[in-house]
């Protein structure tokens, strides 16, 4: 027996589109996360000028929120302040890929969680390498525990020029790099919907 031959009147069956890739933690805040303690919260502010087309909230000092947002005009570094603004914002966490960094990523998280900042909306962490070459386990299973506070959880690698203060162009950055920025911005959009609906 023959497969049928399709007909050129035959409508082509109807694909749905698949994201790039699917959340792997909460992309909302939840009912009974509380509050952390007063003094583990990061300050808020009304920044002043254009809205962005997101924010990246460094943490912690060092995180490297001020080097992200150099890379790309319609971003603005949040100065390590959640950016409460007349508009929603879509903030992406910033941490440096160590213990200390990890903690207070997590701290934002469950801040964020607790529902303690409307018009706000999350679209994951970018954790930035603390030095060259691979994550110790430790650090690199702690990364994952925090991430399950977030959307998205990305690793961003090791730039040399950075430690001097040197700028760095888009394209001059490692492939690695060029990835998860572009997988930043889909995941913005995303967010970005999920908060107007």
């Amino acid at each position: 027996m023959t497969p049928r031959a399709a007909t050129i009147n035959e409508p082509a069956p109807v694909l749905e589109e698949e994201p790039p890739f699917v959340p792997t933690g909460a992309t909302r805040p939840q009912l009974s996360v509380p509050q952390p303690d007063h003094a583990d919260r990061l300050p808020r502010r009304d920044p002043a000028g254009k809205e962005p087309g997101f924010w990246w909230l460094g943490v912690h000092g060092g995180a490297g929120e001020t080097s992200l947002a150099r890379l790309d005009k319609n971003t603005r570094a949040a100065g390590h302040h959640w950016p409460l603004t007349a508009a929603a914002s879509v903030v992406v966490l910033v941490a440096r890929s160590n213990i200390p960094g990890l903690r207070t990523a997590r701290l934002a998280a469950t801040e964020w969680a607790s529902r303690s900042l409307p018009g706000i909306q999350v679209a994951g962490l970018v954790v930035m390498a603390d030095a060259p070459g691979r994550l110790p386990k430790e650090i690199r299973d702690f990364a994952r525990v925090v991430g399950g506070g977030v959307p998205h959880v990305w690793h961003f690698p090791w730039v040399d020029a950075w430690r001097y203060g040197h700028d760095v162009a888009l394209e001059e950055l490692p492939k690695e790099a060029r990835t998860v920025l572009e997988q930043v911005h889909l995941a913005v959009t995303a967010a970005a919907r999920l908060s107007a609906q």
